[in-house]
């Protein structure tokens, strides 16, 4: 990140014009809001089909997960391996991952935890062993259901608070470290 990007810390700054947040992206050291460039399609198809290094995201908000700062910037780019989680809160057709998911029976509940520098877990609901490599044609990134995420102070940082409650989240299976599968 560059030294030129604007800073804005809880404690006051300066007034940032409003933008229109489409995707969240989750890394060990920021919640990224804003609007992935490029996309053609549904967030999960496009993680999936990437082939670049690196990810455009414009009227980009990063909200440090180890400090108070938050830093608007109109564009970062982020390793993609860096994302452990994403979700897209702009829904005008509907995931057809969590669709079918959704209507599968046969879905299993699995607790999730990354090994970095967040202690983080992850719980929900997934097709039966989604997050083996093998599975769904080798897929990289796996849909869960009904996400709870534990080991950041959501609570206590309104900014992090969009982590509750989503419908979904688009997980990135090799940074996972240890699942729990209860099905």
């Amino acid at each position: 990140m560059s030294n030129d990007a604007p800073r804005e810390s809880d404690s006051g700054g300066p007034q940032a014009t409003p933008v229109v947040v489409e995707d969240l992206f989750l890394t060990d050291a920021f919640l990224i809001k804003g609007r992935m460039s490029g996309k053609y399609h549904r967030l999960s198809k496009v993680l999936e089909d990437y082939e670049r290094t690196f990810v455009s995201i414009e009227d980009a908000v990063l909200v440090s997960l180890r400090g108070h700062d938050t830093i608007r910037t109109p564009r970062i780019h982020v390793n993609v391996r860096e994302i452990l989680l994403a979700h897209e809160l702009v829904d005008l057709g509907g995931d057809d991952k969590l669709r079918a998911l959704s209507t599968d029976d046969k879905s299993t509940r699995i607790r999730a935890f990354y090994n970095g520098g967040v202690q983080l877990e992850l719980s929900g609901r997934i097709a039966p062993g989604a997050y083996e490599p093998s599975r769904g044609a080798f897929r990289r990134w796996m849909v869960l259901a009904e996400p709870t995420v534990r080991g950041l102070n959501v609570g206590g940082r309104p900014e992090l608070g969009v982590l509750d409650g989503l419908g979904y989240a688009i997980v990135q299976k090799s940074r996972l470290s240890y699942v729990y599968d209860f099905g």
